[in-house]
């Protein structure tokens, strides 16, 4: 019996765990939230969706308050998917709201191709805000239709399984999983196939882009010797794709030296956002990673350029 559930009596009633005779309720360790893994993957698919609904002007800052009455989910369907649902855009009432996710659960369902004992999720779970139903469904939608994202891998959460007995809760403790190992993608993780199998051949491709960036910015009489270093600030990454783009960045929207992390947060932040938009990049990059020097990130960013612009 886990110590944080027992009450005086050693047991919790079944109206405080909202269980009944007949019913197992599952939940996370409080304490699981606060897993770095869990934190990463919780920001991961809140900066998934807002790329994914930027036109819509839709912005996720929560995933278990934005999500529960299936607004963001028939947006993020629709943009992922191409399913367009006959529900309502703004249910109101409580019924309403539990009505149009029921169609919308349905419709995942289908899509997915998954049996009732396949999903850890239902109607009743992600309209309650659980976070631990809402992060399954939101890693099942990314993992179908879009299976390049490199979604954090072996991410995992201690649950507590809620059983009733004629004398009270009888707890159980176990360990499920939200994301296993990392996938390797032609897409997006051929860079870590590259550093997993072939990191003699790291050079020839840093080498590769340095004179294909260098030919770029010449006119800017600029020369990038060192890709690890010189894009952590964001600022010749931003000339680099106006040269390539063909247009000018209002040197007030940048800062041309940053000061500081949060200067050079911001910068990183407007080139991913500007190749986002122009659809260079089809996956989101966290920005934090750029700037703290992660070469697989930057190599990620430079090749999506080198593809899209390496007749010009």
């Amino acid at each position: 019996m886990d110590p944080s559930l027992q009450s005086t009596d050693g047991f919790l009633s079944l109206e405080e765990c909202g269980v009944f005779q007949g019913d197992i309720k599952k939940q996370m360790q409080p304490s699981a939230e606060n897993d770095p893994k869990l934190q990463e993957l919780k920001k991961f698919l809140i900066e998934w969706i807002n790329v994914q609904l930027k036109k819509e002007h839709i912005v996720v800052k929560s995933l278990e308050e934005d999500m529960f009455d299936g607004l963001v989910i028939h947006h993020l369907l629709q943009a992922i998917g191409g399913i367009k649902l006959d529900v309502e855009e703004m249910a109101m009432s409580a019924a309403n709201q539990k009505r149009k996710l029921g169609v919308i659960m349905e419709a995942i369902s289908q899509n997915l191709k998954l049996e009732d004992s396949e999903k850890r999720w239902d109607v009743n779970t992600i309209y309650n805000k659980d976070l631990l139903a809402t992060l399954h469904l939101l890693v099942a939608l990314a993992r179908h239709f879009q299976p390049e994202l490199a979604l954090p891998p072996n991410v995992s959460v201690e649950v507590i399984l809620l059983e009733p007995t004629r004398t009270g809760i009888k707890t159980e403790k176990s360990i499920e999983f939200i994301t296993g190992e990392a996938v390797i993608s032609s897409k997006q993780d051929a860079f870590d196939q590259l550093f997993e199998l072939n990191p003699d051949k790291v050079e020839v491709v840093k080498q590769a882009i340095i004179n294909f960036v260098n030919k770029h910015l010449a006119n800017l009489n600029l020369t990038v010797t060192d890709l690890d270093t010189q894009f952590a600030d964001g600022v010749i990454l931003l000339l680099l794709i106006g040269q390539l783009e063909g247009y000018f960045i209002n040197l007030s929207s940048f800062f041309l030296t940053p000061g500081s992390h949060e200067n050079k947060i911001h910068n990183v932040s407007l080139a991913l956002d500007l190749l986002m938009d122009g659809e260079t990049l089809q996956y989101p990059i966290n920005s934090e990673d750029i700037v703290n020097r992660d070469l697989k990130s930057t190599l990620r960013v430079l090749y999506s350029l080198f593809l899209k612009h390496k007749q010009s």
